[in-house]
């Protein structure tokens, strides 16, 4: 059995990987912790266990580092729906089993959770990743729609939007439920936590 320390990192399969995976990997670990502003260059590579020029080599700048970050991120999330189809007995996974593919993946992947969290909170104006995963949801939702999985009478974007509060709404608030209930002495809690679902319903 590998370590794994509390951010969510094998200590072996990192020691492993390439030095651009583990650029990548210190970017994203960086920037969720302390966000694009607040990391240095040597903090990446200190944590990378690289030297700093090897960072320009791989990704030319931090602003090249996030992007290779994002691009990544990006690439889990069509894995996800790519997985969710594999195991579809029809050729279009559901809205239930891509859901559940996508929970999956960011079960995996804490980091990831955390800058996407952070990528809320902040709302860099620099920033792509939620503009491409709303066109990657486009793509799933109209993938959907050809196969009967959605409506094809509600309007596309307001099913990305559905969709990707309905897939991160719950992992950005849920937190703060469990503090809120965590803000009680433990006798005063109730036996398990409130857990959070979101909804999105659409002006009539």
């Amino acid at each position: 059995m590998t370590a794994t320390d509390d951010t969510g990192f094998d200590e072996a399969a990192h020691d492993d990987l390439t030095s651009r995976a583990r650029i990548r990997n210190a970017a994203l670990h960086q920037f969720a912790a302390k966000g694009f502003a607040g990391t240095p260059l040597r903090a990446i590579a200190s944590e990378a266990g690289v030297a700093v020029g090897l960072i320009g080599h791989y990704f030319r700048s931090k602003e090249g580092a996030r992007e290779g970050v994002e691009q990544w991120i990006v690439g889990l999330f069509a894995a996800a729906l790519e997985r969710a189809d594999s195991q579809s007995d029809g050729r279009v996974a559901d809205v239930a089993a891509r859901d559940a593919s996508v929970a999956a993946m960011l079960n995996d992947n804490p980091l990831v959770v955390d800058y996407l969290r952070r990528q809320v909170l902040e709302l860099p104006t620099d920033g792509k990743l939620i503009s491409r995963l709303a066109s990657l949801s486009l793509e799933s939702v109209e993938a959907m729609r050809n196969a009967g999985h959605a409506s094809a009478s509600r309007h596309p974007v307001e099913q990305v939007v559905t969709a990707m509060v309905r897939q991160l709404g719950r992992l950005f608030l849920q937190p703060l439920v469990d503090q809120i209930v965590d803000a009680f002495p433990e006798d005063e809690q109730p036996t398990k936590h409130p857990e959070l679902r979101v909804e999105v319903k659409t002006a009539q």
